[in-house]
């Protein structure tokens, strides 16, 4: 059983352990946007070559929790050195880093182009036009602890309450925002989608605050490699870029959305680029 929350199951993969269709791979996934992409696309990738797959959806800290007791098998979406560091630093002993498969993550505070505001620094005493608010995502997140700890007290920003809530819920109000030219404040990441639907800019951190720039692990339990060692040599040579990445979070979290992931792979599989990469990662 996973502590620290409820399992979100997709219930299209079968029984636990192996069957007829093959291995069964167990993947833990956040509500990050570049997780669900690229969880998703793992899951048809791994089901094309015959394994079974079970995806369970957790916040971040039972997730680390459940690959590094064995109770999962891979997180896709290990945010290093910063934004996941408490983690790794509490799991990673008990972890298999596989690869590094995308190098430049940001983590951000944006408002709308609109806003006359260019920096952190220059949201001080002026939460009134904000409604006092700084609209954040899931509480255990790595962003809302740097943003918590370090952000709102290194610019003296304790006048505004940071709003604990989920990624869907940011983006909606970012939607509603935007449509309405209203002022916002959001807590945010690079890659996101949202940089390409909504017209918004980052928020320059003069003090570094925030960090700088990350990279996305793929993580398994230990042992996996031993296990896995086909899985564990296709996930070694997964690595994708802003535009490939971009494309397909698009196509998952816009185009498509919840309960149709796997029909957005499906089109972004269709194109030839898309193909050859995941085929090179396959060592084909």
């Amino acid at each position: 059983v996973l502590a620290g929350g409820c399992a979100v199951e997709d219930g299209t993969n079968g029984d636990t352990g192996s069957t007829t269709g093959g291995e069964t791979v167990r993947i833990g996934w956040i509500p990050w946007d570049e997780d669900v992409a690229a969880t998703y696309l793992w899951k048809r990738i791994l089901e094309d070559e015959g394994y079974t797959v079970e995806l369970t959806q957790l916040d971040v800290a039972p997730v680390f929790e459940g690959v590094a007791s064995g109770d999962l098998d891979l997180f896709l979406d290990a945010w290093l050195p910063a934004t996941h560091s408490d983690y790794w630093a509490e799991y990673s002993d008990r972890l298999e880093s596989l690869s590094v498969w995308y190098d430049n993550g940001l983590l951000t505070w944006a408002v709308p182009e609109y806003v006359d505001i260019d920096s952190i620094a220059d949201l001080a005493g002026r939460a009134s036009e904000f409604n006092g608010r700084i609209v954040g995502i899931e509480p255990g997140s790595g962003l809302m602890r740097v943003s918590r700890e370090d952000v709102v007290p290194g610019y003296g920003l304790e006048d505004y309450e940071l709003i604990e809530g989920s990624t869907p819920a940011m983006l909606a109000e970012l939607d509603r925002a935007t449509k309405n030219e209203a002022p916002i404040v959001v807590t945010l990441w690079r890659p996101h989608w949202a940089y390409s639907v909504f017209p918004i800019k980052d928020l320059a951190d003069p003090q570094g605050l925030l960090g700088e720039a990350e990279e996305i692990h793929a993580v398994a339990r230990l042992g996996f490699s031993d296990d896995f060692p086909e899985v564990a040599e296709w996930l070694t040579a997964f690595r994708m870029n802003d535009d490939q990445l971009a494309s397909l979070e698009d196509l998952v979290l816009n185009e498509y959305g919840a309960g149709s992931e796997d029909a957005a792979v499906e089109e972004w599989l269709s194109d030839s680029a898309n193909r050859a990469l995941v085929d090179g990662w396959l060592g084909r």
